[in-house]
Formats: structure tokens, sequence, C-alpha cells
């Protein structure tokens, strides 16, 4: 088996649902962040081998949306493109893939990650066969294609509720998490991590710049406290304690070890290890902790030979329920932080999380990443800073 390294790693900042990147294409900013990974990491395109990407909600993107990032990206009409969609895990899934490809010594240079524009989701009619007499609803693609649970057709916030209950997590634990988010993510510097995307100004007809999240200048102290719950009216879930929706793109370099030294390349971090676990839907939130538990024991490792981790915050009770189960420390457990504060464009926060972990890393530390997905779903993953 090859070893597997990560060359680069680059993401474009997150836009609010309706904000600053709304008016981007969801392959556009694939194509961003494609681009500027493969600008830190000095590879040619011709280098390239393979991409996959992760994207949930692609209908109206058009056919293959991999395929299309990448070659607008610039990369060669030869790249081998496939779109991964394993719903919020999609991006650390595209990953793993990758890293099996190069492991198997059936590839040598890959670029994963994941892109979403929910800014940019359509509405859905199904009107294939007329209506008879009537009205006919729209559905909301967000929804209906990323946050419903189709097992027991209730949104996946209702699923996080029953963790809440099962794990006796309060609404003051999860506002204080939410809090906590948001102070870490104001308090980091992403400049590095980002690439900058341009868009033309209808006004100006200048470019205008974004290169800053647009989520966590949202924060108001005095009042998240106080709003009502989201989904259940005697439930603790808020929309403040929630991730957000939103739109971004991130794309991760991965080489065979050797080729990378060969090629000179600066190598940021190896991958030690990774794992899927699957349990009842509705328990989704904890999946996690499954697949967290699996990985150390196939790797023979304790909790305690873990630097940092990084769980994606669906919910903060996602959090802090697998933190509960997994007996993990606050203090290492997104030290950057999350989806509450940073925002969860659904096919791309799984490479987000690994990007956020590889800076969080100091050299030779060991650090997971892991996600849960809608269907009782999770993909972590293992990695060793360089």
């Amino acid at each position: 088996m090859k070893s597997v390294v990560i060359a680069a790693a680059k993401r474009t900042p997150i836009g609010s649902l309706m904000g600053s990147l709304s008016s981007v294409k969801a392959t556009s900013l694939g194509a961003v962040a494609i681009k500027s990974a493969l600008e830190q990491s000095t590879l040619k395109p011709e280098e390239i081998d393979q991409v996959i990407l992760g994207n949930v909600v692609s209908a109206g993107i058009g056919q293959a949306p991999a395929r299309q990032a990448a070659l607008k990206a610039g990369l060669l009409q030869s790249t081998i493109c496939t779109t991964i969609n394993k719903v919020c895990a999609s991006g650390m899934k595209s990953v793993t893939f990758a890293a099996q490809s190069i492991a198997l010594n059936q590839s040598k240079v890959i670029i994963a990650g994941g892109f979403e524009s929910m800014s940019m989701t359509p509405h859905y009619a199904f009107i294939r066969k007329p209506l008879s007499y009537g009205n006919s609803a729209m559905l909301d693609g967000i929804y209906h294609d990323g946050l419903l649970d189709p097992y027991d057709n209730i949104p996946m916030g209702l699923c996080a509720e029953k963790t809440a209950k099962d794990y006796q997590i309060t609404r003051e634990h999860q506002d204080n998490f939410c809090e906590l988010s948001y102070k870490r993510s104001k308090a980091t510097d992403f400049t590095s991590e980002i690439a900058p995307v341009e868009i033309e100004n209808p006004k100006t007809k200048k470019l205008d710049v974004i290169k800053v999240d647009e989520e966590p200048g949202k924060f108001i102290a005095d009042k998240f406290r106080g709003l009502k719950p989201a989904f259940d009216k005697n439930g603790t879930i808020t929309a403040a304690n929630s991730s957000k929706l939103n739109d971004a793109a991130c794309a991760i370099i991965l080489v065979e070890e050797s080729y990378a030294k060969s090629r000179g390349l600066n190598i940021l971090a190896r991958i030690k290890g990774y794992q899927d676990a699957e349990i009842a839907p509705v328990d989704f939130s904890i999946a996690p902790s499954s697949g967290i538990t699996k990985m150390l024991k196939e790797n023979n490792l304790k909790v305690t030979d873990i630097s940092n981790f990084e769980i994606n915050e669906a919910f903060a009770s996602v959090v802090l329920a697998n933190m509960k189960i997994l007996g993990l420390n606050e203090n290492k457990v997104n030290v950057r932080g999350g989806a509450v504060s940073l925002g969860h464009p659904i096919g791309m926060s799984g490479a987000r999380i690994i990007l956020s972990l590889i800076n969080s890393l100091s050299n030779g530390g060991l650090g997971i990443a892991s996600i849960c997905n809608g269907g009782g779903g999770s993909t972590s993953i293992l990695i060793e800073r360089i």
C-alpha cells in the first residue's frame, strides 16, 4: 500500500445564504478552490490524474458538476472527474476515495474536496403528469434533498432534538457551545487557507473581491439566547446553535508520498486512516462516535493519543453528544470554530474540516476529523501533521 500525503488545501470564503457569494455558480466556486490549491502545490495541470468532488444538491447545476469545476479551473480534458453525494459527508468521502486510489497505486495525484451553492438551489415542481385540477406545490431543494430525513419524514433538526434529549444536553449547553464556536472563529485568522473570489459588481462594473467568511460577523451576543426553538416548540435547538445554510468550495490535493518527495512538494499532512459508520437514521448525530471508535481501534490508538478533533457542527448538540460519548476535552475539539459560526455548505464541509484540522495541528501531531450525514452515516479521517 502506498503512503498518501496532502500537498495543498484551499477553500473559498464561506458566504451566507443569499449573501456575498449567492451570484456565483457552485461549479465556479469549485474552480476557484481547485485553481488556488494547484497554485499552492506548484503541480502542473497535466500531473492531475483525477478530480473527485462532493456535491449534494446538484439539481440545476448541469451534467457532471465535478467535471465542470475541473475544466473551469484549467485542468486537462483528459482528467478523470467524479462527483460524490454522501450528503454532508460528501467532501470528506471524496478525500477517502482519493486516498484509496493512490494507496492502491491506481493514481499519483488527485484533487478532492467539495462545493455547494445553497443560494442557487432551485425549488422543484413535479409536473411531469398534467394536473387535472387544483394548485401545484413547489418543493425547496435544500430541504427536500439536503435537510429532510426521508426515513422518518422529519427535518434533521428533530433528529438532533432526539439526541439532545437522549444525552441530556440542555439549551444552555448548546448556547454556550454556540458562543464558543463564534468566539473561536472570530479569533482565527483564516487568510492563509482562503482563495478569494472575484465577482463583477453590476453597478460599478468593477471586480469585488470576497475574501472573508460572512457568518462570524452576524453573531449578536445579547440576542441569541432568547431565540425560539426552530424545530420543536418545547425543544432546545435554535437557528443560532445550528449550522447555517451557505455557499463555498474546498479543494485538497492528495499525492503518493514518494512522488511528492521526488517533486519537492511541500507536504502538509499524511493520511493515516479513514473509516465510515452507519447507525439508525434518526440517530445520525452520534454516528461520528462510532466511526472514530472503529478507527482508533483499527490504528491501535486511544483518544489521548489524538491532539485535536474536528467534529462537524451540524448542530451544537451533535458535537456535544459525541464529546460526551467519547470523553473528549472541549479544548481539543473544533479549536478554530465550526459550522455553527462559519457555516455548512453541505457538499463542502467534510473537506473544510480536514483543512481546519491540518491548520490546528503542530508538526507530528495526530488529528481526527469526523462528519455525520443524513441516513445515519458518518465518515472519519486520521491525519498526521508534517
